[in-house]
């Protein structure tokens, strides 16, 4: 079974859990919290991801990381997934959980990326027209990369606009080799 189906499976199971208790958004902060610990500690994953180091020694090494930080259904739901020798998976089920609570609250996240620093303004047009187009709330991530020229690239799930000048014109030198 592949990890993004076992994570799938675990995170349905937090968020449930969650919603009984009615601690969805406290989980979801948790969740936010461990995938920014992993991403800044790699020796974390590989601690996690390697079975030769007992559970015991990974739960308690998760204990001392996140001892008051998290909500204790969540250190509970740590010490679950490692006893059960799912310490791997954590990563994936944490960002799991984070795609099941924007979809059950109607998060949609979008990313443009643009030759220039795009102004306060301009976000918020951005944002507004979004959000008017697909409903809910949508959460904008933005990047400059100069190499565009001009124009920008924005991609919400797995849908991409691209207005880039760099676009244009890899465009126009295709179609001028095609009729050469």
């Amino acid at each position: 079974m592949s990890e993004i189906t076992v994570a799938t499976r675990y995170a349905k199971s937090i968020i449930d859990l969650a919603q009984e208790q009615g601690i969805v958004a406290e989980i979801k902060a948790d969740m936010d919290l461990f995938l920014k610990t992993l991403k800044g500690s790699p020796e974390l994953v590989a601690v996690l991801a390697n079975p030769i180091i007992s559970q015991s020694k990974k739960v308690k090494i998760l204990d001392e990381i996140f001892a008051g930080k998290v909500n204790k259904v969540t250190t509970a739901f740590f010490k679950l997934m490692v006893n059960k020798g799912r310490g791997e998976v954590l990563f994936a089920t944490a960002g799991e959980y984070i795609n099941l609570y924007n979809v059950k609250n109607h998060i949609t996240k979008a990313k443009v990326t643009s030759a220039t620093t795009l102004s306060d303004a301009n976000k918020a047009t951005l944002v507004a027209e979004l959000q008017a187009a697909i409903g809910g709330t949508v959460v904008l991530e933005t990047k400059t990369d100069a190499a565009l020229i001009g124009g920008f690239v924005l991609n919400v799930g797995d849908r991409q606009v691209d207005t880039s000048i760099a676009a244009s014109l890899k465009k126009m030198k295709k179609e001028f080799a095609a009729k050469a």
